[in-house]
């Protein structure tokens, strides 16, 4: 099989493309690329998550860079993967490994390449990559590895804490004695994942929920998204919590609940943590959202004066401008956020911290703090949904929309589109509509925003007769 690297790194289905073979075919290109850029001097950070055979997938590259040569830092334990991309950059190595799949099902896993920054591979790397595993396919490359107790005993792997390092650099940037004296009650659920046990630590009094090891993740993708966070909903919905906040199985995304009930998207974290960086923490710098965000961060940014950057989807590309330019904040409609000052990398335990923090000073809630912010800039409604279309339509609708000549939708007059990741279609009065095919799965994603719930269910109706589904 080819070797893929999708928006952040390569995944598989556990004994079926994510074998030890094929694993080993990577991590091999990964040591070689790492000597070739003479990165391997400065040594490999290793981590990996909760699901299966997670832990044995990292042992084998750690033997693998071992067998090269390349000095680890192996985790001692499961990690989520911001502990894991803090860690290269704490300790200088020359890049990282994390086995995750992050929010895909439980039959997925995965293979992250972090670079000495501390963040995502960039795409120019890891088309490097697949060029390099390619070739030492065709080549018949062997293998080098050394046994892992041989490694250990040597010295060239050794096993570390990675969340020792990390809970510095999170309370050098959040104010947790203001977090605690607060007394905010708050409920987390970490899906089944790697970061089960780091917020409630951090905050002793946190009620914590799925937080036990469930390789399967409870029968469900560990995404938090809605319709997977009725539990953590009801809870707070209770009256018991004022907040609700939720990880993905490597705790590089977020969600959450606010105080009534309700899901908090990533959009509405996204405006608030802003808000809250621009206006409490006198924090300065553009601002970077991909072509599915919310228009309020656009609304925002002019308000503020700072700087307002498109990318499309996929947080690499969001991390490659963090590393050219002053960037305060960069997010994407999936839960990924990241901030200056930290790594160019998405972190959900940061940015939960964040929320809280800007609860503690305000003395409010999450939709409370939305409210204002809706005050100055208007209000909005946002929706997606996606819809199985097969291959043979997709071409035909992505055909059609290419030629162009739509000059309506839903009775609303185009006034400008917008093609850089996808098809979106802009109104007017701001709202729009984005119509995007997956490059990988047999799926049409639809997404809508406007100032009220019903014209957003009309234009989603109105892409769904577009594409004929």
């Amino acid at each position: 099989m080819q070797i893929k690297f999708g928006t952040d790194g390569w995944r598989g289905v556990i004994a079926r493309e994510f074998t030890f073979d094929n694993l080993s075919l990577v991590a091999q290109a990964t040591m070689d690329y790492l000597k070739r850029e003479g990165l391997a001097p400065r040594g490999l950070v290793v981590g990996y998550d909760r699901r299966f055979l997670s832990r044995e997938f990292a042992e084998r590259v750690a033997e693998i860079a071992a067998g090269n040569g390349i000095r680890v830092w192996l985790t001692g334990g499961f990690a989520p993967t911001p502990a894991v991309s803090w860690a290269v950059r704490e300790l200088g190595a020359g890049g990282g490994v994390m086995i995750t799949a992050s929010h895909n099902p439980p039959a997925y896993n995965g293979f992250k390449v972090k670079e000495a920054f501390g963040g995502s591979a960039r795409p120019a790397t890891t088309k490097v990559l697949e060029e390099m595993v390619a070739a030492n396919r065709a080549a018949g490359r062997e293998v080098e590895a050394l046994p892992l107790a041989e490694a250990l005993a040597a010295g060239t792997v050794a096993r570390f804490d990675a969340k020792a390092g990390y809970f510095r650099q999170l309370a050098r940037y959040v104010d947790l004695d203001l977090i605690r004296r607060a007394e905010i009650p708050v409920a987390v659920d970490p899906m089944y994942g790697a970061g089960a046990g780091l917020i409630s630590e951090l905050l002793p009094g946190v009620f914590e929920i799925h937080g036990e090891e469930n390789p399967n993740f409870g029968g469900r993708p560990p995404e938090p998204t809605e319709e997977h966070l009725e539990e953590l909903a009801l809870l707070v919905g209770s009256g018991r919590f004022r907040v609700g906040l939720a990880l993905d199985g490597d705790a590089d995304r977020i969600g959450a609940v606010d105080e009534a009930g309700e899901f908090f998207s990533s959009h509405r974290i996204f405006t608030v943590v802003l808000r809250h960086l621009y206006g409490r923490k006198g924090l300065r710098g553009g601002v970077v959202k991909t072509v599915s965000t919310t228009r309020m961060i656009d609304l925002l940014a002019e308000k503020y004066g700072l700087p307002l950057f498109e990318t499309p989807i996929g947080f690499k590309h969001i991390c490659e401008l963090m590393l050219e330019h002053d960037i305060l904040m960069g997010g994407e409609e999936s839960g990924g956020l990241g901030v200056k000052g930290h790594i160019p990398e998405r972190d959900g335990i940061l940015m939960g911290l964040l929320l809280l923090e800007a609860m503690a000073m305000a003395g409010k809630g999450l939709r409370q703090l939305l409210e204002e912010t809706m005050d100055e800039i208007g209000r909005f409604s946002y929706r997606r949904i996606d819809l199985p279309i097969d291959n043979g339509a997709k071409e035909r609708l992505v055909a059609r929309l290419t030629a162009g000549g739509i000059g309506a939708i839903a009775g609303r007059e185009v006034a400008r589109e917008n093609f850089r990741d996808g098809f979106k279609f802009i109104f007017g009065d701001g709202s729009w509509l984005l119509i995007r095919p997956s490059g990988t799965e047999p799926v049409l994603r639809l997404y809508s925003e406007a100032g009220d719930p019903r014209t957003v269910e009309e234009l989603l109706a109105a892409g769904r007769e577009i594409a004929g589904i």
